[in-house]
């Protein structure tokens, strides 16, 4: 008999953005290669159903539904997700199937604690939870705004030092378990080198969590550490794009990056599927990227999973420090930076052995983010 696992994640509520499918993608395929049957569950409240021009519909009709089974269906997984919605039983593998599956299951992941499902409570032998926002959900908790960890049996995170010295993210008096996100390496094999290419990135502005006032203090999002780097295109003379998410009301940022240099372009045009993503990327020349200042300021040690891509397609990482200096190696290939006189240099130093960077860039994926050897050391945590 195969082995089973369930990941839950949060997708078909926000579609068209390819790189937050391929967050939980990475998991499905690199647990489907270590040879486990795999399922991914998600939920669709009515009030986020929506067609292709953003208009409310049924859930049937909707742009939601379709995403997330052409997503699927395009790496082999149409028959291992389960979309619940209410007023349907589900979209996908049905809601009695899913349940038996997650009975089997030797582990069900649930990201971020996003499904509450009594029934998928109650049916798992073992349920994990992964966060990939450190700091959020545990300051949400100190703060009694929300327990996300409730009824969870481990406890996994992206934060390389959450649970260390050096971390202000509060541990809750949880037993936090580092681990890296995987990236899939047969489904993002390394491009040639061709300097010359843009810095790119794939964020948004502000995101769907706010900022948070803890202990004193506010711990905030992106834009206020990016704001930090707005002059770095007219410092370094570079090509600096971004597919960015930003709303219209951020008219001032709006001016500032485009005066500074910026290349901005529409990311429901440029990364809107999973294919649209990697070739987002594949096509950049490296990235350029600066973490939400709750990720800066509690020094955790998040790594993006948009980094990993980069990496193991051979593209260099330039990227804010949020503590992952004496986590991961930095100096070729991942480049970080806390001032606007390092993230120059930086740049400077990427371009001046640009193939020496790009080589270094895949040999840190295929060490430290691999999935086969991410998802192995995972399943050997949760066991333990």
């Amino acid at each position: 008999m195969r082995k089973h696992i369930v990941f839950i994640g949060s997708r078909a509520q926000r579609p068209g953005r390819g790189g937050q499918m391929w967050v939980f993608l990475q998991y499905l395929l690199g647990f489907r290669k270590l040879g486990y049957e795999v399922l991914y569950v998600d939920a669709l409240p009515p009030e986020s159903c929506v067609d292709r021009q953003g208009n409310s519909c049924r859930a049937a009709e909707s742009w939601n539904v379709e995403y997330l089974t052409a997503s699927m269906k395009q790496y082999g997984l149409e028959n291992n997700w389960t979309l619940l919605s209410e007023g349907h039983d589900s979209f996908g593998v049905p809601r009695r199937e899913m349940l038996r599956r997650v009975r089997e299951a030797e582990c069900v992941i649930n990201v971020m604690g996003f499904l509450r499902d009594p029934d998928v409570f109650d049916a798992a032998q073992r349920l994990v939870f992964l966060d990939i926002d450190p700091g959020f959900g545990q300051m949400w908790r100190q703060l009694q705004l929300a327990d996300i960890f409730a009824a969870h049996d481990c406890f996994l995170t992206v934060g390389l030092n959450v649970g260390g010295e050096s971390s202000l993210v509060p541990t809750c008096g949880l037993n936090w378990t580092a681990t890296p996100p995987p990236v899939a390496l047969d489904y993002w094999p390394a491009q040639p080198p061709r300097p010359g290419l843009p810095f790119t990135s794939v964020c948004t502005w502000r995101g769907i969590f706010g900022p948070i006032e803890y202990q004193g203090r506010t711990w905030g999002l992106r834009v206020h550490e990016f704001r930090k780097f707005m002059e770095l295109p007219l410092a370094t003379g570079g090509a600096f794009q971004l597919a960015l998410d930003v709303d219209a009301r951020d008219a001032r940022d709006l001016r500032a990056l485009n005066s500074n240099g910026w290349q901005l372009v529409d990311p429901r045009d440029a990364v809107q599927s999973p294919h649209d993503y990697q070739r987002y990327i594949q096509r950049s020349g490296a990235e350029f990227g600066v973490a939400k200042q709750m990720y800066v300021d509690t020094r955790g040690g998040w790594i993006s999973d948009r980094t990993v891509c980069y990496l193991a397609s051979g593209k260099p990482a330039l990227v804010q420090d949020t503590g992952i200096r004496d986590k991961l190696p930095t100096g070729e290939g991942l480049l970080v930076f806390t001032t606007m006189e390092e993230a120059v240099e930086g740049v400077e130093r990427i371009r001046r052995d640009y193939a020496l960077h790009a080589r270094a860039a895949r040999r840190i994926a295929e060490e430290y983010f691999d999935s086969d050897k991410v998802l192995d050391r995972l399943l050997q945590n949760i066991a333990a």
